[in-house]
């Protein structure tokens, strides 16, 4: 079992279009400074490039406050571009944490995502977190041109590439099954050594994501945490390659499911609900304040209210 650590709280402000305007993208800066203000240790942002016609296929969440997963997204909806964002939150900040959670990274190539990363990793001096992910869309790849069952495999690569990439520098060369390169200089580097703190996320911990996480994350993150069972085998993964799962940032979303199409859930309620967690080592505990606030006027209150109640 891993130590209690100390808790962490993040604060999820991406799809929290129930609260604000998804117009005005600055009031997601301003939410994140209160964050920072709050005594929060991240913000978190993940994206969508596109959504196709049949992306709501499951029907819509019956309460607007409720998750947004595969099959239930309408696809008219705005979902702005994570890493612009994440930059200017970074310009206004100055402490806080910056997980990208998730990045849909097959559907770019790796070498300007790693300029991506680097720029925003020096603009924020050494506050940014990755989390690439494959999602769930088939027809977002369609329309990039990328094919939607080579996705895993895409990404393995990927990751191999930025491994490589922060640890030998450039020059670097690389023939793969999707990617080739010869000689290639790619600067700036990240602001620390070592490159961008990698995490990995997704719906379930089954092998493939295991596999990963063991070779070149430092955090795991999904929505459904994982299982003690799903913990230990984790563990077999890492030992296998000379790791511990003491290494990894355990991170869970603190939750419940809302009772009616009406329903916003209670702070009290939620946080009080992780000290299962935090118990079998989870550390890092993420809040989506959508969920329990409809006036983004309301944060800076609900903010400092998460945070003593995290913290007492």
């Amino acid at each position: 079992m891993n130590p209690v650590k100390k808790p962490k709280l993040a604060m999820i402000l991406v799809e929290v279009w129930s609260m604000t305007d998804p117009r005005d993208l600055r009031k997601i800066v301003r939410y994140a400074v209160e964050a920072e203000e709050a005594g929060f240790d991240a913000v978190m942002i993940g994206e969508h490039v596109l959504m196709g016609a049949n992306s709501c296929y499951l029907g819509p969440p019956s309460n607007p406050r409720d998750w947004l997963k595969a099959g239930n997204q309408v696809p008219d909806f705005p979902h702005p571009s994570g890493l612009p964002l994440i930059a200017a939150i970074a310009a206004a900040t100055s402490r806080i944490r910056l997980i990208a959670a998730a990045v849909i990274s097959p559907l770019r190539h790796p070498l300007v995502l790693a300029k991506e990363f680097a720029t925003i990793d020096l603009l924020s001096e050494g506050r940014l977190v990755v989390v690439p992910t494959v999602s769930w869309q088939e027809e977002e790849y369609a329309a990039l041109g990328v094919p939607f069952h080579k996705r895993g495999a895409i990404l393995d690569e990927q990751l191999e590439i930025w491994k490589r990439l922060w640890t030998e520098g450039s020059p670097l060369s690389h023939a793969g099954a999707h990617f080739q390169f010869s000689n290639t200089y790619l600067y700036p580097e990240p602001y620390r050594a070592g490159g961008i703190p990698l995490w990995t996320g997704g719906r379930a911990l089954g092998a493939p994501m295991r596999r990963r996480l063991a070779r070149y994350s430092k955090g795991l993150f999904l929505l459904k945490p994982p299982s003690p069972e799903e913990l230990k085998e984790l563990a077999q993964e890492l030992a296998a390659n000379n790791r511990s799962l003491d290494e990894i940032e355990l991170a869970a979303v603190l939750g419940a499911p809302f009772k009616s199409t009406t329903d916003r859930l209670d702070l009290g309620r939620v946080t009080d609900s992780y000290a299962e967690l935090r118990d079998r080592g989870f550390s890092t505990f993420a809040i989506k304040p959508s969920q329990f606030i409809d006036d983004g006027a309301q944060l800076k209150k609900f903010a400092r209210e998460a945070v003593q109640r995290l913290t007492a």
